[in-house]
């Protein structure tokens, strides 16, 4: 059974222990943006389209991506949850490649009619600040934008990287929503590591 709780609306409110906190920012675009240059040197990265079959795969690079900014959702659940997602027709799943090696996750989900969202978006430690951030964003609002949708957004929270709001709106998202998650600590049920995420210290339950 879920707890409840109160939280203040205008103050700070103490947590129960075991339980994190994020601020959930969502963006979103209504049309295409104008589509930036890829920037120079990143004519060696790919996008691998993967499905169903490439679970383990997917789950893998997920791990590696998102351990450091506590992407816990699909660990949390079966394996047959991500595989049933990637099965789905609605769903485009795609790993960066870059020199034989898989160093990116772009994930868009079209299950809404109308609509997109950039479900995943990350990239390994080795290329960031080389310029393949704004080269994936663009695949991602190529792919997008080439669905017929009315609408593309996104959301990133605070223990995502402290430069991804700023990011999204670069690439012509817009804020229009502001919330609060809470949830059980992943790292406590051995769902991350204890040492994933360090910005965001462990308090025992």
């Amino acid at each position: 059974m879920s707890e409840t709780f109160s939280i203040s609306l205008n103050g700070i409110t103490d947590l129960p222990r075991g339980k994190l906190a994020a601020i959930v920012t969502s963006l979103e675009m209504r049309a295409a943006p104008p589509l930036r240059p890829d920037p120079p040197g990143t004519g060696g990265l790919s996008l691998e389209q993967i499905g169903a079959a490439d679970t383990a795969r997917y789950l893998s690079i997920y791990r590696v991506l998102g351990e450091r900014w506590m992407w816990f959702s699909r660990l949390v659940k079966p394996a047959a949850y991500s595989e049933a997602i990637l099965a789905d027709a609605a769903v485009l799943c795609f790993v960066v490649r870059l020199d034989g090696r898989d160093v990116g996750l772009l994930e868009l989900d079209f299950r809404v009619a109308g609509e997109g969202e950039l479900a995943f978006f990350g990239l390994e430690e080795s290329v960031l600040g080389k310029g393949a951030g704004r080269w994936l964003m663009n695949r991602a609002l190529e792919l997008a934008w080439a669905r017929p949708i009315s609408r593309f957004w996104v959301h990133t929270c605070t223990l995502d990287h402290q430069s991804a709001p700023e990011f999204y709106q670069r690439s012509g998202f817009e804020a229009f929503k502001r919330s609060i998650e809470v949830v059980d600590d992943p790292r406590l049920a051995g769902h991350l590591p204890r040492a994933a995420a360090p910005h965001h210290p462990v308090i025992d339950g």
